[in-house]
């Protein structure tokens, strides 16, 4: 039998072999992108994420501004259709949106948001008053929205102002799409500023509506109905 102090130098060893092998068992954490999203003022969230979870971008910046339209009756169902005005969307979605609002940051504006996520079950009240896919997605089809990948924006000036677009938001109308060009050529500038920058960024444009923007590759995410929780 080892004396006493061989058998506790055995054990020692024992245990820091355990301590320091890598272990082979997979984690929960795994295939997980682990995402931390600093700037200038901003807050630095580090967590593991998945890029397709659904999060509020109010948690990972506060450089936007929000008008979120179906969170009011001032919107073109004259209805308020939202339980309260937050911007959930997918986190690579978000962390797309940020890069894109820094880009415009630096020409002296920010990004106005009017709507994100949508779930599905407001898609179908919208399409029961506008059945016409131009502007309004098919909810057996569903939409960007309803996936966490689309958009509504503008964009404000330094003092808030928005931008001259050509329409307000949610017009229906030929008037709205990024092809008609019989607007001032401030209007157009303004378009083709908020174009070019978006699709820098991976976001590509709906031709119909020049506010609405989709991430690229968002079609392929699942379609979503959850509620977000209201304060």
């Amino acid at each position: 039998m080892l004396p006493l102090t061989n058998r506790f130098s055995i054990v020692v060893i024992a245990v820091a072999v355990i301590i320091l092998l890598p272990s082979c068992k997979p984690t929960k954490h795994q295939n997980v992108t682990k995402s931390i999203i600093h700037a200038a003022g901003q807050p630095a969230i580090a967590q593991a994420v998945h890029d397709t979870t659904f999060v509020n971008l109010k948690e990972y910046s506060s450089d936007f501004v929000y008008d979120m339209k179906y969170a009011t009756e001032d919107n073109f169902m004259k209805a308020k259709v939202y339980f309260c005005g937050e911007c959930y969307l997918r986190l690579k979605t978000v962390k797309a949106l940020i890069n894109a609002n820094n880009d415009f940051i630096r020409k002296g504006y920010r990004i106005k948001i009017f709507d994100c996520y949508r779930p599905l079950d407001i898609q179908k009240k919208i399409w029961l008053l506008v059945r016409d896919p131009k502007y309004v997605a098919d909810p057996s089809k569903g939409s960007i929205h309803n996936r966490g990948g689309a958009v509504d924006i503008t964009l404000v000036d330094q003092n808030g102002t928005a931008l001259p677009m050509g329409t307000d938001f949610d017009f229906f109308g030929p008037e709205a799409a990024h092809g008609n060009i019989d607007h001032p050529s401030n209007v157009l500038k303004n378009r083709k500023m908020l174009r070019k920058i978006m699709r820098r960024n991976k976001f590509n444009a709906f031709e119909s509506e020049w506010w609405h923007y989709n991430l690229q590759d968002a079609k392929k995410d699942n379609l979503s109905n959850f509620r977000w929780d209201c304060d």
